[in-house]
């Protein structure tokens, strides 16, 4: 006897619904206004409901459907991390990974994205420009920025939610920024290399053309007041390279030199260098001071003294920031103190 097609026929399959904004509130014991004020951003949200919510989308297994929220919004759920520098300084400078981990870390809790864009030449700039013209990103985080850069001016103009890290040149009030008080922290350096009783003090400057290596050379004259020689500055581009070529310069013009302040970690590593050849010991004949504190300046012999930043604080503020930019909110631009790292270079 032929079996019957209902002895033969498989199971029919169970489908699981997908959990939806209104499981996590019933979850979350929350409304379903508060559960979506936390998946858009968190704001207005007290601590124990956005708590209370995030454990109700974990055990729900709830997953936004970001193409329909796109869609009902027009927003995109994302922030573009720009970095108008070589690409390759993005894995070579620690600065940038921090700041870049920081952003994500601050988005995610967001359930937004990052969207990494490099625009270093021209074509990049075109690039980039029209991507975020498009609206492919809710808004910018400017991770550097250079005077008289194009792209600034093209944001801008497009007016695309953005935030600055550092001070723009040229557009200090037409954009918020998040910045560390580069002057005072200069200043603080400077007096502690002074306070060691060093007297011929030179400085490795970053790029004129950028706000850290202005106004860090600025607090840097303001604090030697009358002893300031123009014979001992030199500038460098922040990398090791430059600072070591910058400190073999500020030898040859002033080989009594007692101290050196690098406006970055990674110069003071290659001031370093150049004066191990050159026979001279660090602290005992020349005491380095550094700037960023971002991994590297614990790591090297010895152990570098430096200015902190304060780097996830800083990656917060600019997400903070411009989020509210994007919401319509009124935004203040944010300054934020380093700290004196203490080590075995002076």
């Amino acid at each position: 006897m032929e079996p019957s097609a209902r002895s033969t026929a498989a199971p029919a399959a169970t489908t699981r619904r997908r959990p939806t904004i209104r499981d996590v509130a019933a979850a979350a014991g929350v409304s379903y206004g508060t559960v979506s004020r936390v998946i858009n951003g968190g704001h207005w949200v007290s601590p124990a409901a956005r708590e209370a919510v995030e454990n109700a989308i974990r055990a729900t297994g709830y997953t936004a459907n970001h193409h329909a929220r796109s869609l009902a919004t027009g927003r995109a759920g994302s922030l573009a991390f720009l970095i108008t520098e070589p690409q390759d300084l993005l894995f070579a400078d620690p600065t940038f990974s921090i700041l870049l981990r920081g952003t994500a870390q601050a988005l995610t809790e967001r359930h937004m994205t990052p969207v990494v864009l490099l625009a270093s030449t021209e074509t990049e700039r075109e690039n980039v420009a029209q991507f975020v013209g498009a609206r492919h990103v809710d808004g910018v985080l400017l991770v550097s920025s250079h005077e008289r850069d194009p792209l600034l001016d093209a944001l801008l103009a497009a007016r695309v939610p953005l935030v600055v890290c550092g001070i723009p040149l040229g557009h200090d009030d037409d954009v918020p920024t998040v910045s560390v008080d580069e002057v005072e922290s200069a200043r603080t350096m400077t007096r502690h290399l002074r306070e060691r009783g060093r007297r011929r003090i030179a400085m490795i400057t970053g790029p004129a053309d950028t706000g850290g290596g202005r106004y860090r050379l600025l607090g840097y004259r303001e604090e030697l007041g009358d002893a300031f020689d123009p014979l001992l500055v030199e500038e460098g581009d922040y990398s090791p390279e430059s600072g070591a070529a910058a400190m073999a310069a500020l030898l040859e013009r002033a080989p009594d030199l007692d101290a050196v302040f690098a406006a970055s970690d990674r110069m003071a590593a290659g001031a370093m260098s150049t004066l191990r050849r050159a026979g001279r010991t660090v602290p005992d004949d020349v005491a380095v001071g550094g700037f960023d504190d971002s991994g590297l300046a614990e790591s090297l012999d010895p152990p570098l003294t430096t200015m902190r930043q304060p780097f996830d604080e800083i990656a917060r503020a600019m997400v903070d920031l411009a989020l509210d930019v994007i919401e319509g909110r009124a935004v203040t631009s944010r300054v934020l103190p380093t700290t004196l790292v203490v080590r075995e270079t002076t």
